[in-house]
């Protein structure tokens, strides 16, 4: 379905071009000549944009603005002005408007900020989408443990502080992110927005673009301008995930975003800011990528201003219960089952299991017994596999014998014991490890780019 836009303008030869030129885009578009016909208009069919003139016939077309935003909340109202009057549409950006435009309106302008101002509007909307699929993975559970209860406290602390960076480092599956989005929600509320950047997922040639945004004619495929994350993120949280996987020839252009907030488009020329505060996280030891050159010490200075070490969860065993006990409800309220609970040999099992995967390992076992357990109590043996399941076999135990080894040698070793449980299917083993198919390539040392 096509956005409408509203049109509004007493410039009759100006409407009819402008109309024309939004339509051979795709837009459906609905002409005001007054403040009165633009009100008729809004009450018939909302708008998804607006586009608004100041001087009208029966008024100053910035008095409609704080209407639209009480009336039609959400909708994007770009402002076209005159020179003269640049000052006022300024002012009227920071009271909400998306956009303005200068007379004589340019139409190639004026369908790139209509296209610009429907792009964010839908971007927006997915990212509320995916939060609300997504809410109740991302709450933070209860916890007992001293250890979690000091990052918890010193997040409350940061929160204060809402343009200093900060590095969450810990396991894999420790729950960095649902970390970040609670000191989000501390620092900014939970309307500001918080854009999360899987930096492993993002292709090295586009990763620069996608954080930063391009101009139209910037590469091949640049038809029109782009916005990037770090300007998405403006007024709330730029979450930096794997961050240790940065190509080490975007790392410089992360530094001088740290330091002044500003950044360049893609195959542009001027300046562009971005108040988002940048909180990364990572399982990579960033200081063993140093030594190799593979990241850059400069910017390990400047994110780890505050630096939170996340626990493994071996080291927090008085949250495993409370952890399973919030998880289960949630995936029971997502799969329909009522009345679960955990039986106590699954109790007993959780007990003695080291967790290597972390918080998210335990969802992921959680999940699976919920499957594949028809009653009300839950028995982690039914975790062994059938020969048609995708779960893995749980009677090979996993053991390290020997002197002690480092944690990525550790990970390195079980995503290998993992692979050999479900017969060397990597996406199988990766989706129960709760990573994504490129980190699991590198755990496990493989060059390939797919099974």
């Amino acid at each position: 379905m096509s956005v409408t836009i509203l049109l509004v303008d007493d410039d009759r030869s100006f409407g009819a071009m402008a109309a024309t030129a939004l339509r051979r885009e795709g837009f459906a578009v609905t002409l005001a000549r007054s403040l009165h016909e633009a009100r008729r208009e809004a009450a018939r069919e909302a708008p998804g944009l607006v586009i608004l003139d100041r001087r009208l016939p029966d008024g100053d077309g910035l008095s409609y603005l704080d209407e639209l935003r009480t009336g039609l909340p959400g909708v994007p109202v770009v402002i076209v002005t005159a020179n003269s009057e640049i000052a006022g549409a300024v002012d009227a950006i920071r009271s909400g408007a998306a956009d303005y435009l200068v007379k004589p309106v340019e139409l190639a302008d004026l369908v790139m900020k209509a296209r610009q101002a429907v792009g964010t509007v839908r971007l927006r909307d997915r990212l509320q989408q995916a939060e609300q699929e997504l809410s109740g993975r991302r709450r933070l559970a209860p916890w007992q443990s001293k250890c979690f209860g000091r990052v918890i406290e010193m997040l409350q602390r940061i929160a204060g502080s809402p343009k200093s960076p900060v590095l969450f480092l810990g396991e894999t599956g420790t729950g960095k992110e649902v970390l970040a989005r609670h000191l989000h929600a501390l620092t900014f509320g939970e309307d500001a927005p918080f854009v999360h950047v899987n930096c492993a997922a993002l292709p090295a040639t586009t990763i620069e673009s996608e954080l930063f945004g391009s101009e139209r004619g910037a590469f091949t495929d640049a038809r029109a301008a782009r916005r990037g994350l770090a300007e998405v993120a403006h007024g709330g949280t730029l979450f930096l995930d794997e961050v240790g996987e940065l190509p080490i020839d975007v790392q410089p252009k992360i530094l001088t975003f740290l330091d002044a907030g500003r950044f360049r488009k893609l195959g542009g020329v001027a300046e562009q800011s971005s108040s988002a505060r940048v909180v990364a996280a990572t399982n990579r030891d960033l200081q063993k990528q140093i030594a190799a050159g593979a990241f850059r010490e400069d910017l390990w200075f400047r994110l780890s201003v505050f630096r939170i070490d996340v626990p493994p969860l071996r080291d927090r065993p008085e949250d495993l219960l409370p952890l399973a006990q919030a998880m289960l409800a949630d995936l029971a309220a997502e799969l329909g089952r009522r009345e679960v609970r955990l039986g106590p040999h699954a109790l007993e099992r959780m007990a003695r299991y080291p967790f290597p995967g972390n918080v998210r390992e335990l969802r992921s076992v959680l999940e699976r017994a919920l499957v594949l357990a028809p009653g009300p109590e839950l028995d982690l043996d039914l975790l062994a596999g059938s020969a048609g399941s995708s779960a893995a076999p749980a009677g090979d135990t996993f053991r390290v014998e020997g002197p002690p080894i480092d944690i990525e040698e550790l990970q390195r070793r079980y995503a290998r014991h993992v692979l050999e449980q479900f017969g060397g299917r990597r996406m199988d083993a990766a989706r129960a490890l709760g990573i994504s198919y490129p980190t699991f390539l590198k755990r496990i040392g493989s060059d390939e780019e797919s099974e």
